[in-house]
């Protein structure tokens, strides 16, 4: 391998390429001088390749170069003194040999002994002319190359060297399937570049040996080639694939073309692999491809690599060769350790780790706050411990080999520290620095928790099998387990200390928590939390007097060790993203309603907070819409392909209001009168009563959102095609009205004002329209500001103001008479956009999002 400072030379894909401001093809005389003075110095590490073969060569010794003058005394010649050609043979891995170029025809046999040649032809083939592609890092340059002819008699003309035919044919060129590519970039002339001035074609002078060889003259190279169906101009990079460079050529999917030597077998079949909606049976999978730096090209052409370390362009990517994760997991699941200060009102982010390459589970501080321990998802490490100011290492973390799930360090010195792992063991360590000192084995099943108790006496570990056992903090001896053989019935996935260091709280697979007295290894008090799969404990904290286990639905308990049937406060909420809310008033308080991904649907006391769920079976898939009707029912759609009517006054599901549908609803709004319409897939329902009286199927484009005029005698409809259509409703009919409204782009929300007197309309081109239903529907606004795609609106009871949100994270609070005048929620929810808005009243707005949260946000004008 050439040192750093040979410029001209580096290590490439398909072998040493020669590349630099002067060894790039198309440059002047003083860059082929270097070029030629590059070659003669190190002929050994350039790399020619014979194209009509489609194999290298390599090793080449170049006349005038220090190993073709030692080949030449050897066989007792002198080198040739006339000029150079631009590209010069000899047999693979002999340097200084007789290079013996092959031509298009039957593989000869592998012969040892050949005769000599005669006077004036080549050592290969007498009298064949011969091409050859020197490859450099943005391209190669083809030359017809043919044997140095017998002296001509006196006054015969000297027959004319052969000039490159071109790169369409078979096996020329790099084995291109047409032109060969160039490629551009800053310090290059053009393709079209003359042949240096003053260069005469090489031809041998006498006393040359016979392999010299004699090189056609200059000429440009053709542009560069585009793949199947590009579009003009559009054109493929330099040279990437080690079957480019050899000869092979390759069709669209890696599908090998015939080469120089003829047809080639069938490449064995790739495996089967995920591909898009559409794909062909054995197409690469978009995504796949597209994460791994590969540009998706027009339909029929190929992919080019733009990493030259990657793959040859054409060939298939099983997906078993790459974990390919869902875009979620990125985003949450970043390894990453955040330091924040909480010293100062604002809170500062004051250092950001990554311990090691995978998702952290657990963490723990030394007592001074100057040392953390990290633990979790590793590939070869599974933990660190490091100063949290600077990063330095204070230790290390061993003696596992599984994902470690818990850590703990001793609160007082001297300091020890203990890990659980997957591994169904528990490490001990002394420091600083931290050092493993012994394993432990007593558990069977996977360790999950590992705690020191607050005055570091002793430290508990509870794992899957249903065991706690207690062992010395400062030496790791083994002192008892709790509950005899188990402690609990089910798997343990938590435990925490009392601040006297004398009781044990722990939650468990089997719906229960317990507090255990470590002393008499006892149970005090056992917390049955419920029946249901929901209902397991997952976690718990005993802080100062507070006693809190968090259940599998996520919600958190306030245990009451008075009253152990009964928890003293359970917080409930979603814990899946929200896609919809609605709210309404009812005895005389405001009420928030909000659905998730999950199909559940919570209600909020907009005052207090207080939330709970309605009671029975609900949904069982996501919420797409709610509103409440006339009469105090909740009607909500659903992507499990029901409508579903519940009262409001006794929140339990019924399995009387529901309304199953032929397809998926998106979208449902309600009138006066029992009216009910809904939005599905390529269908427009209208209900009364609860009951499908009317339906519109294949509408001719497809339906998104719907909203019905406040009198109930109009209905519009937005679909995707960037259109608003106005429907009537006539008993149990819906009439097309033949009036359509034109967005700016496919429609995402519509909505009336509470008076009747306008129509608002959001769409995917960041635009609000605002159209007057007195005026026949005429356009009254547009509402410009949004940054990214609109996907909701709602309108404030004043009928004045009305609220937007949009994936760009922002909130517009617009006034109808100026456009001008608005209210600007920046980064309303950080971690997601807004799903869905609603007004309390004319000054309280209310946002959801898909971060599961509820947001109340005063307005003031």
């Amino acid at each position: 391998r050439p040192p750093a400072r040979a410029a001209p030379f580096s290590r490439g894909r398909v072998g040493r390429h020669f590349r630099g401001g002067a060894g790039r093809a198309g440059g002047g005389a003083a860059r082929s001088a270097q070029a030629h003075a590059g070659c003669s110095r190190r002929a050994e590490r350039l790399t020619i390749y014979g194209q009509s073969w489609g194999r290298a060569a390599r090793g080449a010794a170049l006349p005038g170069s220090a190993a073709a003058a030692a080949a030449a005394r050897r066989a007792g010649r002198e080198p040739a003194s006339e000029p150079r050609p631009r590209t010069a043979p000899s047999a693979p891995g002999t340097p200084g040999a007789a290079f013996r170029p092959r031509v298009p025809g039957p593989a000869p046999s592998r012969s040892p002994a050949r005769p000599p040649p005669g006077p004036g032809q080549c050592a290969s083939r007498r009298g064949r002319p011969r091409r050859l592609a020197v490859t450099s890092g943005r391209g190669c340059r083809t030359r017809s190359v043919s044997a140095a002819p017998a002296a001509p008699g006196p006054g015969a003309p000297r027959r004319a060297p052969r000039r490159s035919a071109g790169r369409g044919a078979r096996g020329a060129g790099c084995g291109a399937a047409g032109p060969r590519p160039r490629g551009g970039g800053g310090g290059r002339e053009p393709a079209t570049a003359p042949p240096p001035s003053g260069r005469p074609a090489a031809t041998p002078g006498p006393g040359a040996p016979d392999w010299a060889l004699q090189a056609g003259p200059w000429e440009p190279p053709p542009p560069r080639r585009a793949w199947p169906g590009a579009p003009a101009g559009k054109s493929r990079g330099p040279l990437r694939s080690c079957k480019e460079a050899t000869g092979d050529r390759l069709g669209p999917a890696g599908a090998p073309l015939a080469s120089a030597r003829g047809p080639r077998p069938p490449a064995p079949a790739a495996p089967a692999r995920r591909g898009h909606p559409g794909a062909a049976p054995n197409a690469p999978a978009r995504s796949c491809l597209r994460r791994e730096g590969v540009r998706q090209p027009p339909a029929g052409g190929e992919g080019r690599l733009q990493n030259p370390r990657r793959r040859p362009q054409g060939q298939q990517f099983p997906l078993h060769q790459r974990k390919v994760r869902h875009p979620e997991e990125h985003r949450h699941v970043s390894g990453k350790l955040r330091i924040w200060d909480t010293t100062q009102k604002e809170h500062l982010l004051k250092y950001e780790y990554q311990p090691f390459a995978g998702k952290i589970k657990d963490i723990a501080w030394t007592e001074d706050s100057k040392r953390i321990a990290v633990v979790g998802e590793g590939r070869e490490k599974f933990g660190a411990v490091f100063l949290w100011d600077s990063g330095s290492s204070v230790g290390e973390i061993t003696g596992h080999n599984k994902v470690i799930n818990s850590v703990d360090i001793k609160q007082s010195r001297p300091y020890r520290l203990a890990t659980g792992s997957d591994d169904n063991c528990a490490a001990f360590f002394e420091g600083p620095p931290f050092k493993f000192k012994f394993t432990i084995g007593d558990h069977n099943r996977f360790v999950n928790c590992v705690r020191f108790s607050p005055d570091g006496n002793r430290f508990a570990t509870a794992s899957a099998d249903g065991q706690i056992y207690i062992y010395d903090g400062k030496t790791g001896e083994k002192v008892c387990a709790l509950g005899g053989d188990k402690a609990h019935d089910g798997g343990i996935y938590a435990i925490s200390w009392s601040p006297d260091s004398t009781h044990l709280l722990s939650a468990s697979g089997d719906k229960t928590s317990k507090i255990w007295d470590v002393n008499v290894n006892s149970v005090v008090n056992t917390f049955t939390m419920g029946s249901t799969v929901l209902d397991q404990q997952l976690g718990c904290l005993w802080q100062k007097d507070h006693l809190l286990s968090i259940s599998l639905s996520g919600y958190i308990n306030y245990l009451d060790k008075n009253n152990p049937s009964k928890p003293l406060r359970v917080i409930k909420g979603h814990s899946k993203s929200i896609q919809c809310l609605t709210v309404h008033k009812n005895g005389g308080k405001s009420y928030i309603y909000s659905g998730s991904h999950d199909g559940h649907i919570n209600y909020w006391d907009s005052e207090t907070g207080e939330n709970d769920s309605f009671a029975g079976k609900g949904h069982t898939n996501q919420v797409s819409r709610m509103t409440v009707d006339e009469s105090g029912q909740l009607v909500s759609c659903s992507m499990d392909d029901t409508v579903r009517y519940t009262n409001l006054t006794l929140r339990d599901y019924s399995g009387q209001g529901v309304v199953k549908m032929d397809m998926q609803p998106k979208c449902v709004a309600v009138g006066p009168g029992g009216y009910a319409v809904v939005v599905c897939i390529g269908q427009i329902v209208l209900l009364k009563d609860q009951k499908k009286c009317f339906s519109i199927d294949n509408p001719g484009y497809e339906p998104e959102v719907v909203a019905v005029h406040p009198s109930g005698d109009m209905v519009a409809v937005g679909g995707t095609d960037g259109n608003v259509r106005l429907y009537s409703i006539l008993g149990t009919t819906l009439k097309d009205e033949g009036r359509v409204l034109e967005a700016k782009g496919p429609v995402t929300d519509v909505a009336y004002s509470h008076d009747g007197a306008f129509l608002a309309v959001c769409d995917a081109s960041k635009v609000v329209t605002v159209f007057s239903v007195a005026d026949g529907y005429s356009e009254n606004n547009v509402f410009y500001g949004h940054h990214a795609k609109i996907v909701c609106l709602a309108w404030s009871p004043d009928n004045e103001h009305f609220a937007s949100g949009g994936m760009d994270m922002m909130v517009y609070v617009w006034t109808l008479s100026d456009p001008e005048t608005r209210v600007k929620i920046q980064d309303a929810h950080r971690l997601h956009h807004v799903s869905s808005l609603a007004w309390l009243d004319e000054h309280t707005l209310v946002t959801t999002s898909h971060d599961a949260s509820v947001k109340e946000w005063t307005i003031s004008y």
